[in-house]
């Protein structure tokens, strides 16, 4: 099975009512009520295009990518905390 890269576009709103169509530019993650912002998620290669669409829409605020892709998630030279090691090697 081949995975296709995804690309997060974070969107602020003016109104709840638009959410439906908010939701056919992509698969929508999560909403905030209170903030009035949706993340969705698109295909990498498509992000942009998209980004431009949405945000001609009038109701549409403003659109950024999330970041979540392009940070490493592998560290170097992790430091052990030796209190927690010696709570693992106990059992606790």
């Amino acid at each position: 099975m081949i995975r296709t890269k995804r690309q997060g576009l974070i969107i602020w709103f003016q109104h709840m009512k638009n959410i439906k169509q908010i939701k056919r530019y992509g698969h929508l993650i999560a909403v905030s009520r209170q903030s009035r912002y949706a993340v969705i998620y698109v295909n990498q290669h498509e992000a942009e295009d998209k980004l431009l669409k949405l945000e001609q829409l009038p109701f549409i605020s403003k659109v950024d990518y999330s970041y979540k892709p392009f940070i490493r998630r592998e560290f170097d030279n992790t430091k052990v905390d030796k209190a927690k090691e010696y709570d693992y090697k106990m059992g606790i």
